[in-house]
């Protein structure tokens, strides 16, 4: 995970998702499963509006994404 990369909430989470082209699939509890149509990476987001995730969960979910720091940039989840 980049140092830059912090303070990162589940609905900014998504956005950035539906933002590269995931699309919601459904829920299971308070985790939301977003698919990507085109690499098939499939990403589960555990949903707790106002809290921000841990470093591991974090960089769990950018790799389940399959996002580079190029796509982070990108998505304006960091700034170059």
């Amino acid at each position: 995970m980049s140092p830059k990369l912090k303070n990162i909430t589940a609905t900014k989470f998504i956005k950035a998702l539906e933002r590269d082209g995931f699309v919601f699939k459904r829920q299971k509890g308070s985790h939301k499963i977003y698919k990507h149509p085109q690499s098939g990476n499939w990403v589960s987001v555990p949903y707790h509006p106002n809290e921000t995730f841990t470093k591991g969960i974090l960089d769990g979910l950018i790799n389940d994404a399959g996002w580079t720091e190029e796509d982070l940039i990108r998505l304006k989840l960091i700034r170059k």
